[in-house]
C-alpha cells in the first residue's frame, strides 16, 4: 500500500496536557476514538469544562491546553452544525449528550479527519472502538504549587490481557469468514469444539449458551470495545477468556509470512499510517494491508472465504506461533 496514500495531518499519537492551579491531566490519545470511563466525581466532566472553558476564554480563563492539534468540545443542541465545522481537531464530548449512541453521530464521525475523546458510562455500540483505548481517571499525586495543592491525574487502560491455562475446550470465533475457516481447521486437529459468532453482538449469547467447561472467545480487539463490559460481566458465571488481538488479518501480518521492511515498520507504528477518516477502525486497515501486499500471488487473501495456502503446515504454524506469543500462552498445538 503505498505510503503516498495514508499520510494524514491526523494521524499517531497525540498528547495532551490540562492544568489549572488545582488539577492537571497530562494523557496520549493514540486512536479516532477513546472512552473515558468512571463514576461521577472521578474527573471526565472537570477535564471537559476545563477544555471548553479554554476554549472559550483563552488564557484567561486560567487554564493551560497544551497539544499539537486543536481540542475542542462538542455539546448538545447543534451538535450536527458544529461536527461539520471542526477539522483536524481532537474533539471531547461529556457523558449525558445521548447523540454518541445514535447511528446519526456514528455515520458522521467515520468519514471525519477528527479524534473524538468521549467520557462515557455506556457502551457505545455503534462505535467500533478498541478495547485498548478505554481508560479511567485516577489522581496520581498532589503537590504544592503557588500556595494550593494541584491534584495530578492520569488515564489508564481498564482492561489487560488475559491468559488461559490449559487447552480450551470449545472456541468461539467472531466472524463466520476467513479468521473462522482457519481457527476450525485448527480446532479440529485439537479435537476443539469451534463455533462462530456471526458477529461480535452476539458474542455474549454464545458464551452463555455454551456447555463447556473451559471457553476462549477470539474477536478483533480493534473493534470489541463496546462489547468489553458484557464480555467482563460473563466471567463471572463462566470459565471464559478472551483473545483479542487487533485481527485476523493483523495475526497473519505478525506471523512473518509477508517480507517486506516497510510493513514491519507500519506493524510497529501503525498509527502513524492510518488516516482516521479512511478507516473507522484499525482492523480494517490490517484487512486491506494484508490484501494488498497479497495481490496476485499464490497468498491472494480475501476476508469472506480463506485461501487454503494459510492451511499449508507451515504457514498454519507460523499463524499460530504468533497467536502463542500474542496469547503469552500455548492456545494451541503447533
Amino acid at each position: 500500500m503505498p505510503l503516498s496514500l495514508l499520510v494524514s495531518n491526523m494521524i499517531g499519537s497525540h498528547e495532551i496536557l490540562v492544568r489549572n492551579n488545582r488539577v492537571q491531566y497530562k494523557f496520549t490519545v493514540n486512536r479516532n476514538i477513546t472512552i473515558l470511563r468512571g463514576d461521577s466525581a472521578s474527573g471526565k466532566t472537570t477535564l471537559i469544562d476545563m477544555i471548553a472553558d479554554y476554549s472559550r476564554d483563552g488564557a484567561e480563563s486560567g487554564i493551560v491546553v497544551r497539544c499539537d492539534k486543536k481540542c475542542v468540545v462538542l455539546e448538545r443542541g447543534n451538535w450536527e452544525r458544529d461536527l461539520k465545522d471542526y477539522k483536524d481537531s481532537i474533539v471531547f464530548i461529556d457523558e449525558g449528550n445521548s447523540f454518541v449512541r445514535s447511528y446519526g453521530f456514528a455515520d458522521m464521525i467515520q468519514n471525519s479527519d477528527n479524534y473524538y475523546v468521549i467520557a462515557t458510562r455506556d457502551s457505545l455500540f455503534n462505535l467500533p472502538y478498541s478495547i485498548c483505548e478505554i481508560y479511567g481517571i485516577r489522581n496520581k499525586s498532589g503537590n504544592r504549587y503557588q500556595g494550593t495543592k494541584r491534584i495530578y491525574s492520569e488515564t489508564y487502560p481498564l482492561y489487560n490481557r488475559e491468559i488461559l491455562h490449559g487447552k480450551p475446550d470449545k472456541v468461539i470465533i467472531e466472524d463466520s469468514n476467513a479468521a473462522y475457516d482457519f481457527f476450525r481447521a485448527v480446532c479440529g486437529k485439537e479435537g476443539i469444539v469451534c463455533e462462530t459468532a456471526c458477529g461480535k453482538s452476539n458474542i455474549y449469547k454464545c458464551v452463555q449458551n455454551a456447555n463447556e467447561e473451559r471457553v476462549l472467545v477470539i474477536a478483533d480487539g480493534a473493534a470489541f470495545g463496546p462489547e468489553m463490559e458484557r464480555a467482563m460481566a460473563l466471567k463471572r458465571v463462566k470459565n471464559v477468556v478472551f483473545f483479542l488481538p487487533e485481527s485476523f488479518e493483523w495475526l497473519i501480518l505478525k506471523s512473518g509470512l509477508i517480507d517486506g521492511n516497510e510493513l514491519q515498520d507500519m506493524l510497529k507504528h501503525p498509527g502513524d499510517f492510518i488516516k482516521s477518516e479512511r478507516y473507522f477502525s484499525w482492523e480494517r486497515f490490517f484487512t486491506a494491508l494484508l490484501v494488498d501486499q497479497t495481490k496476485d500471488s499464490y497468498m491472494s487473501y480475501n476476508k469472506s472465504s480463506l485461501n487454503s495456502v494459510y492451511l499449508h503446515e507451515k504457514n498454519k504454524d507460523a499463524i499460530l506461533k504468533t497467536v502463542n506469543e500474542e496469547a503469552d500462552a500455548e492456545l494451541f498445538g503447533r
